[in-house]
């Protein structure tokens, strides 16, 4: 099943600057997220137990996110190794594992975004209030 995979040492260089666009995205969400926690914090206004929720959640996707696409940076890295030193079939197979969990970390993305935009709905009904 595996004995025709070849992957050559330029395939996932091509990934590079991918992955480390989407990890600066990722760190840039981290970031912005925190700020909003410190500005509430700051603010002495009550918080909703839905928006305390919905952080914490938020928090935790992202965490996922980044561990999933270092992990894929890290799995790329090995692959070229993999490939450099003559072991292309274990190489083809890492690089597999490096795109799956690349694909599980846009997908978690994608779940963010939607938790993101369920906040904006808590605050837009806080404000119509």
């Amino acid at each position: 099943m595996f004995n025709h995979l070849h992957v050559s040492l330029t395939t996932p260089a091509l990934l590079f600057p991918a992955i480390s666009l989407l990890l600066l995205a990722y760190t840039n969400r981290f970031f912005s997220l925190a700020a909003l926690i410190r500005q509430l914090s700051n603010d002495k206004k009550p918080v909703q137990g839905d928006q305390i929720k919905n952080l914490r959640q938020r928090i935790i996707i992202i965490r996922k996110m980044q561990e999933a696409g270092v992990s894929s940076f890290a799995l790329c890295v090995l692959c070229m190794i993999l490939i450099y030193v003559g072991f292309n079939q274990v190489g083809s197979l890492v690089f597999g594992l490096s795109l799956l969990l690349l694909l599980y970390s846009l997908i978690l993305s994608v779940i963010e975004i939607r938790i993101s935009v369920d906040a904006l709905t808590i605050h837009l009904k806080e404000l119509s209030k």
